[in-house]
């Protein structure tokens, strides 16, 4: 990785500007900034790890290329999170018959196996839940729980107005607890 001086510092919009004078190389620390949570969003939309990989690589190659079209008056985050949103929407589009076959993680811990098991069966649980609500539902709630997103910026990712993302949230709360209080 490239040595610059408190490049850990910078802000993301900082370090595009960066990127975008003098030094590409530093794309290496937006990936590192980013790629694990990128990953996680992926996946809770496609729900395929190897797809949710490659909606990630691309979505960086698509951002590192069309860098320069970057707003550095916009929050940096909120615009690569809609670059895999859109890139994950294809996929969906493009998979659609395709039925998602979740893996079966053996226990990490011989020690707790009763609390996994417990652990384990709440997750999928909430998983179930979680696969009968609609995407436009789904999709800011991942955002704002699993993601640490404010509605601004779920604003800016899904391309609907704040309210409309705090109607969506209060919507999908409410759902949530019809489907898991059935299951």
């Amino acid at each position: 990785m490239v040595n610059v001086d408190n490049k850990e510092e910078l802000s993301d919009e900082m370090l595009v500007e960066k990127i975008r004078l003098d030094n590409r190389n530093l794309f290496a620390v937006v990936i590192d900034r980013y790629e694990k949570k990128l990953l996680r969003y992926a996946f809770n939309l496609v729900k395929n790890e190897h797809r949710a990989a490659d909606i990630v690589q691309e979505s960086f190659i698509k951002s590192y290329i069309n860098i320069k079209s970057f707003n550095t008056n916009k929050k940096f985050s909120s615009w690569i999170y809609r670059i895999v949103h859109n890139e994950a929407m294809n996929s969906i589009k493009k998979y659609r018959r395709e039925i998602p076959i979740l893996d079966n993680d053996d226990f990490p811990s011989k020690d707790d196996v009763e609390g996994e098991f417990e652990r384990k069966e709440v997750v999928e649980q909430v998983a179930k839940c979680l696969d009968e609500i609609p995407l436009i539902y789904a999709e800011p709630l991942e955002l704002y729980y699993l993601e640490d997103k404010t509605y601004e910026e779920i604003s800016d990712i899904l391309h609907i107005p704040p309210g409309t993302v705090a109607t969506r949230l209060r919507r999908v709360k409410i759902l949530m607890r019809k489907i898991c209080q059935t299951k």
